[in-house]
């Protein structure tokens, strides 16, 4: 989900006083593991959170859980917040999908929910995900317990992934490897690209 709305300093994130610098440190660790990725062939998938313009795919209780003003469909400051379409719902330019490339829209916060993700894994039989992006304590785990659960193999990578909580961000990622890895494995991007470089 590296959408304007979360990254951008005129996006939802900012407006709520979230300090975004937090999240734009994963852009050019990000570019560095997609860049490797396509250059390998990898199959890479973007995803967005947001809702149909009509809201039909929005749970009331999620609907109503902030204040007017700050809501899924009220005005935000690159339009209505998480609607598809909208200018803030984009991706950032620095991390585009490439023509050809699969973007999945998604109305929760598990990419697995509600999409065709697992139709798009199964396809290729793909059963390694590596994992980028925000936010770490929310999309970000609740994907990869979604992944796990449906019997993936998760690598989150540390600096490719962050929270407006570095306190938060710490914890997810701690919880995702616990136990040896209960819902994954942590690594960074460093770590994959010099892996990816010894294979030649």
């Amino acid at each position: 989900d590296m959408q304007k709305d979360f990254l951008y300093p005129g996006g939802f994130g900012a407006f709520l006083g979230n300090d975004v610098t937090l999240l734009q440190r994963t852009i050019v660790p990000i570019q560095a593991v997609l860049a490797a990725a396509r250059g390998l062939g990898m199959l890479v998938i973007h995803t967005r959170e947001g809702h149909l313009p009509d809201l039909s795919d929005c749970p009331p209780t999620k609907l109503e859980r902030w204040s007017p003003g700050t809501r899924i469909g009220d005005n935000g400051p690159m339009g209505r917040i998480l609607i598809r379409g909208e200018e803030g719902h984009g991706i950032i330019d620095e991390v585009a999908p490439l023509p050809g490339e699969t973007v999945i829209d998604k109305p929760g916060k598990n990419a697995f929910y509600a999409t065709n993700l697992a139709e798009s894994l199964e396809a290729k039989a793909i059963k390694n995900l590596i994992v980028t992006g925000v936010t770490t304590d929310v999309c970000c785990s609740a994907t990869v317990i979604a992944a796990n659960d449906r019997g993936y193999n998760a690598f989150i990578l540390s600096d490719c992934v962050a929270s407006y909580s570095p306190e938060r961000h710490a914890a997810s990622l701690n919880t995702i490897k616990a136990q040896g890895g209960i819902f994954g494995w942590v690594s960074d991007s460093q770590s994959l690209l010099a892996g990816i470089k010894a294979l030649g």
